[in-house]
């Protein structure tokens, strides 16, 4: 098992790599110039050139590369073009806000992925079961900003039951339960497609699990059906679910962009994007970094956790 667990920490070395690679490439062969961004059209030639000079834009693209991961690997991100802030400063608390939409977004994925699989493997086949999947089908292939757009003007328009945006309201206390309240709108447009992936996932390794041999002697045994769902079966139907709802995980933290911007959450899709807009480089490059570096530790920790699921894959 820990022979694993290196080989696997081994292996998101050069996957680490090849994604700061991408990321520095992408950024810099990107149509555009920062320096427009910085100066305006209406900046001379020669005040373009003193800054790129400055910034260290007209060297060799290894050399550039090199010299930023040289800072990356001391903890220098850099400093914003935009803000004139440290980078660090203006990501990692963006990226704790993601955190707090991604896990209260996966926590209600994961309620309703559970309960409505569950039901739906033990009825297959039924009304309940054909309904949920034709919704699961529908909701799984609605686009979230979509979805966020309709919950605004349902619930923050006509409704007024929920604030429209922001993380805290400006006359509120800026607690727990003002946050909570933010939160409502933004996880449910947020969870709603894994959501639906979950549940199906959830349903169809549960049937397969049901299908086995030693679940048709339990039942021949008189073995109660809620015991042989929860306590035989589940444990065996896991490694697929978990594998699914952590790679939801590492959608959830950098792929809630379209859900940020729309409700305005201070998350790090939303400081993407207008850093994007405003061709700031180094939060730009940081902050795809870090999404990419929680993707590759979130799968690396359900690796580990279907190893410790399933006795068979710590034999490869």
């Amino acid at each position: 098992m820990g022979k694993q667990i290196l080989t696997r920490l081994a292996a998101v070395i050069p996957i680490l790599f090849g994604i700061s690679v991408l990321i520095f490439l992408l950024m810099h062969l990107a149509p555009g110039d920062v320096t427009d961004a910085l100066l305006g059209p209406m900046a001379t030639g020669e005040a373009k050139e003193k800054l790129r000079q400055a910034m260290g834009l007209d060297r060799p693209l290894v050399f550039q590369y090199l010299t930023w991961m040289s800072s990356i690997l001391q903890g220098d991100f850099g400093v914003s073009v935009h803000t004139k802030r440290l980078v660090s400063e203006v990501v990692l608390p963006r990226f704790g806000n993601t955190v707090i939409l991604a896990l209260a977004s996966l926590a209600l994925a994961l309620s309703i992925g559970f309960f409505v699989g569950m039901y739906a493997a033990a009825k297959s086949y039924s009304a309940f079961d054909r309904i949920s999947m034709s919704l699961t089908l529908m909701i799984g292939s609605t686009p979230p900003y979509w979805l966020a757009l309709l919950l605004v003007l349902m619930f923050s328009l006509n409704l007024r039951w929920f604030p429209a945006t922001g993380m805290t309201s400006i006359m509120g206390d800026g607690g727990a339960l003002d946050v909570a309240h933010h939160l409502v709108l933004p996880v449910i447009a947020t969870a709603a497609a894994p959501a639906a992936i979950i549940t199906r996932m959830v349903r169809s390794s549960m049937l397969e699990v049901l299908n086995q041999g030693y679940i048709r002697v339990a039942r021949a045994k008189g073995v109660n059906s809620r015991t042989i769902l929860w306590k035989h079966a589940l444990r065996n139907a896991l490694p697929p679910i978990a594998t699914i709802s952590g790679l939801q995980l590492g959608f959830l933290l950098g792929g809630a962009l379209f859900t940020e911007v729309v409700f305005a959450w201070p998350g790090l899709g939303n400081q993407l994007y207008y850093s994007i807009v405003a061709r700031d480089v180094p939060v730009v490059q940081a902050a795809v970094l870090v999404i990419a570096l929680s993707f590759v530790l979130v799968n690396l920790t359900i690796d580990i956790l279907n190893a410790y699921l399933d006795p068979r894959v710590r034999k490869v």
